[in-house]
């Protein structure tokens, strides 16, 4: 590697967090700048290990120590194309992946892993800012047509993939935006909008089109694609919330998560959300049931509305502070991950199972009942450990139950495999034709699974229309 024994002379380094107080004020990315000079030491840590177990915890397979290597050398230009060959957006992962290629890396059995996610951002965004990153239009087009539903980082991937490849694409994207979960799940403190738009343009000048408020299955028929297309890729994402049916969830101010958060980015970018659908947590007091990624989101916009209180409940027992026998290297660690909106302010707590909700004579939640409870799989209720907290707002972020199943994919009729999500052989669905991509296809995952989704998803279509002399969308158009 570049410097021999630098994973010996140089500590793991990160970027410092602008203060909680004065980041609870805006909604800007909470990161202070880093200097290239750490930017290149950090890169300097990574060791030359023999067998790079980096890039297997990587979903997209990301070179890791090449670019590495390259960051080291002040080869940046060179940095972002080995990027770029396994990772169309390092931006996106480079911000809100939660690194497991980091979890992987041989310096992390004995010391802090090298600095992965932070080196992949800064070599995106140097890029970004030297002009390396250009529009990359087919030398040739194929004639064949294809349409990509939903423009998450699934679609967005397969979409350039598939327009690269000379393919005419269409995605289609049932919000007035584009992103997907990018633009209207992930809150603006980890991940501001401008960085989507900047990757928006670039698809644009490949000539990748894009069609807002066109939700398939509802206001745009299933049959504009099956008689336009030669080639349909569905990524509509996991949109399926996990609901807690128990007493009183009628009450008013009992929200889903994916309800609540969509709402403030739309703020965000100069819209009016109506008083009739307002959900605000400015001076109440908020209880968030999830203690995951999108818990964490919700716990961080309460604070910058203005919560009085917020909460924080997970069903699972805590974890342990460093990394669990039980997923020992190079395994995704069970351990207690700390957010950065825990900074922030709020009351984490574990082993709590909700029982009911009670409100006043308005029909506004007003207590949640609870009880401390044991290890899964059973969750069985500790004794005497009941007890009621008040609440104003209730914010559901128990994870998702896969995709929403009427609509599109019914009308389709594609088979669904046992957890309820589109059942695929290479991809491709019950129906020749149609291919299935990212969390529509595995259940909820990470952006970086997304990405690498819509990249082998995207192989797989293009291999198909390579093979097939006339596809079997084109055959029911001209038979039809």
């Amino acid at each position: 590697m570049g410097k021999v024994t630098g994973f010996l002379e140089i500590e793991r380094e990160q970027p410092t967090r602008r203060a909680p107080e004065e980041r609870i004020k805006d909604w800007f990315e909470i990161y202070n700048p880093f200097p290239e000079e750490k930017q290149r030491d950090q890169a300097a840590r990574c060791m030359d290990c023999g067998v790079p177990f980096c890039h297997t915890g990587c979903p997209v397979n990301n070179i890791i120590p090449d670019w590495n290597d390259l960051v080291y050398n002040n080869r940046w230009e060179a940095a972002i194309r080995r990027l770029h060959a396994t990772n169309n957006f390092p931006e996106f992962t480079g911000r809100i992946c939660p690194a497991p290629c980091e979890a992987a890396c041989v310096l992390g059995i004995t010391e802090p892993p090298v600095s992965i996610k932070l080196i992949e951002k800064s070599i995106v965004e140097r890029a970004w800012d030297e002009g390396f990153i250009r529009p990359e239009p087919p030398e040739h087009n194929t004639g064949k047509r294809v349409a990509v539903v939903g423009s998450g980082p699934a679609g967005l991937a397969a979409a350039q993939q598939l327009r690269r490849a000379g393919h005419s694409v269409t995605v289609y994207e049932k919000n007035d935006r584009i992103g997907g979960l990018l633009r209207y799940g992930i809150p603006n403190f980890k991940l501001e909008k401008h960085v989507i738009d900047r990757r928006i343009a670039q698809m644009k000048a490949e000539g990748v089109t894009f069609l807002t408020n066109a939700h398939v299955g509802v206001n745009i028929p299933v049959e504009t694609l099956t008689e336009h297309y030669d080639a349909i890729l569905l990524c509509g994402g996991a949109e399926q919330p996990r609901d807690l049916k128990i007493e009183g969830r009628e009450l008013k101010g009992i929200h889903f998560a994916m309800e609540f958060l969509p709402q403030q980015n739309r703020r965000n970018e100069g819209d009016t959300v109506p008083d009739s659908i307002a959900i605000s947590a400015k001076g109440k007091r908020v209880l968030i049931i999830g203690g995951g990624d999108t818990g964490a989101d919700c716990l961080g916009t309460s604070h910058r509305q203005g919560a009085l209180s917020v909460h924080q409940w997970e069903i699972m027992p805590k974890p342990p502070a460093s990394r669990a026998g039980s997923t020992p290297w190079p395994l995704w660690p069970l351990q207690l991950r700390t957010e950065s909106a825990h900074e922030e302010g709020g009351i984490r707590d574990w082993a709590i199972n909700s029982l009911h909700f009670t409100g006043d004579e308005n029909g506004n939640v007003k207590q949640v009942h609870a009880c401390r409870v044991g290890p899964p799989p059973k969750f069985e209720a500790t004794a005497g450990s009941e007890f009621t907290q008040d609440v104003d707002l209730v914010l559901l972020a128990m994870g998702f139950l896969g995709p929403v199943r009427n609509g599109m994919i019914e009308q389709l009729g594609l088979a669904l495999d046992a957890r309820g999500n589109v059942a695929t052989t290479d991809y491709q669905s019950s129906v020749e034709g149609i291919f299935a991509a990212g969390d529509m296809r595995r259940g909820q995952s990470l952006v970086v699974w997304a990405i690498s989704e819509g990249r082998k998803a995207a192989e797989a279509v293009d291999k198909y229309l390579a093979e097939t002399a006339e596809p079997a969308l084109l055959r029911h158009r001209l038979h039809a």
